[in-house]
């Protein structure tokens, strides 16, 4: 069996129009002699507007409630999409997560998916129908809604192709992946053509076409990705395993940024590494996404410590924090609301040396203090402050090639 999964986002069924468009694009993908799956997003700003009338009820909204509240939005989607093929004399069925057995773990609004069922899907197929899944959501064994959190209909197109052995294609409002957000930089370049690695380090680290969670399973399971614009026929990008044939030779194949994330320095913690696991243990049980790490050990046998995390997540840093300050008063912490976090990646970065040295180089010229850095095999990553973004980005953007030359 052909089967192909597509995903579409919330810019692209974001108005009646934009969801008969879809539609189309679906049928034709189907005359092409495919079974078609297709994960939509809630409508446009829906979600932002259910977000705000839930904050406008209360300050700390209760998460199962929240997912209550925001599995609405994908099913509203679903079924306008599954009305216009229908009106299009094709035979659709739209499914939420709890219909199709999307199992999840119990954590709210960052559940991960643990299993989904194709039994209905298979059925659907059998019926010739087009089937239409809400992303975003699942249910827990004890038929509670869940939703995946950030990029979770990206995680739900992927771990339905998974399920399905099919390909993948993401629909979004630009053309593929750029060598940086065209809206940041401006004439950044398209990639025809980017590893998983390097994909999902950049998607690690804010570019916001797709998700990690998806890019990283897309790999486990070698399912298959495409990334490209729903309104135009442009060719977009496609994502692959290294060694495959036309990979770009390029030292930098993109870059990233990404505003949503605090810097927390704890001060005159008690220099072990028992209490490094205390610490970022704690944050690990919470769900707590930790990127950057940094240490300094005093003189006196005391630590400072210094990470990234989501913004998100500060009311459950201070939790940990607070709760050990009771035990051992003379801890301290900052908080460093306002960061940004700049990073460049590239397979290229293995073979050729002087990536960091040019990066420090025109940081250096331009008299643009770095906060912290990290470095792994493909990436490097800084943090400046958040007024200098933009100024960051154009800068690395012309010294390292990543915009369009004329």
């Amino acid at each position: 069996m052909n089967i192909v999964v597509q995903k579409y986002g919330g810019t692209s069924v974001g108005s009646v129009d934009k969801i008969k468009a879809v539609a189309d694009k679906i049928i034709k993908k189907r005359a092409e002699g495919f079974q078609v799956v297709v994960i939509v997003s809630a409508m446009g700003k829906t979600t932002d507007e259910l977000l705000s009338l839930a904050k406008a009820i209360s300050d700390t909204p209760d998460p199962r409630e929240m997912d209550m509240l925001l599995t609405t939005g994908e099913q509203v989607a679903i079924s306008l999409l599954s009305m216009a093929l229908i009106s299009k004399g094709h035979s659709a069925v739209s499914f939420t997560g709890h219909q199709l057995n999307i199992q999840t773990t119990s954590l709210h609004q960052k559940a991960r998916i643990k299993d989904i069922s194709i039994s209905r899907v298979i059925e659907a197929f059998e019926d010739n129908k087009i089937v239409v899944v809400a992303g975003f959501q699942g249910v827990t064994d004890n038929h509670e809604y869940t939703t995946l959190g950030r990029g979770g209909s990206d995680t739900s197109a992927v771990a339905l192709a998974a399920k399905l052995g099919a390909r993948c294609e993401i629909y979004t409002d630009v053309e593929g992946i750029y060598t940086m957000d065209p809206r940041k930089l401006t004439k950044a370049r398209k990639i025809n053509k980017i590893s998983y690695a390097e994909m999902m380090e950049m998607a690690s680290l804010g570019a916001g076409v797709m998700h990690y969670r998806a890019v990283e399973m897309a790999n486990k399971y070698k399912i298959p990705l495409y990334v490209a614009s729903t309104f135009s026929e442009e060719p977009g990008t496609i994502i692959q395993f290294e060694g495959e044939d036309s990979m770009e030779e390029t030292v930098i194949t993109g870059m990233a940024s990404n505003l949503e994330d605090i810097q927390v320095t704890v001060i005159n913690l008690p220099s072990s590494t028992g209490n490094l696991y205390r610490l970022f243990g704690q944050l690990a049980d919470r769900e707590v996404n930790v990127d950057m790490i940094s240490h300094m050990i005093t003189e006196d046998g005391k630590m400072y410590v210094s990470f990234t995390i989501p913004k998100e997540d500060l009311s459950i840093a201070e939790d940990i924090i607070s709760n050990w300050q009771q035990e051992i008063p003379e801890i301290k912490w900052e908080i460093n609301k306002n960061i940004a976090k700049i990073s460049v990646v590239g397979l290229g970065m293995r073979t050729h040396s002087g990536v960091a040295a040019g990066v420090f180089k025109i940081m250096a010229e331009n008299n643009i203090e770095i906060k912290m850095v990290t470095t792994s095999e493909i990436k490097i990553t800084w943090v400046v402050d958040s007024c200098l973004e933009e100024k960051v980005i154009t800068l690395i953007g012309k010294g390292f090639g990543l915009v369009t030359v004329e």
